[in-house]
């Protein structure tokens, strides 16, 4: 069996991968990608300890976790692809919608 703390590991190490991704990137679609990275690093988390401790709670939160990332990917595409319409471009820095 493994032990959590090498779960624990690889999901600081996929949390901050997503962290790193987020603050340093400027496509739009790399930083959607990099937050559910992180959403997924955090589920991880939660199933580890779930096994570890023997409850099922941890599941639980897991799959209310994976509903929030399905609802966060299909808002956020329809804003990139309704950015990519108007300005043409789905970098960070061109697209400021408070201009006129």
């Amino acid at each position: 069996m493994i032990p959590v703390h090498y779960y624990l590991i690889l999901s600081a190490v996929m949390f901050i991968t997503g962290v790193v991704g987020v603050l340093t990137r400027r496509n739009a679609i790399i930083i959607f990608m990099c937050i559910e990275l992180m959403l997924n690093s955090v589920n991880l988390t939660f199933v580890a300890f779930s096994s570890y401790l023997g409850n099922e709670a941890g599941q639980m939160f897991v799959f209310f976790v994976m509903a929030v990332a399905a609802a966060e990917a299909a808002v956020g595409l329809a804003i990139v692809i309704a950015l990519f319409r108007n300005k043409q471009t789905v970098n960070i820095n061109e697209v400021n919608i408070l201009k006129w």
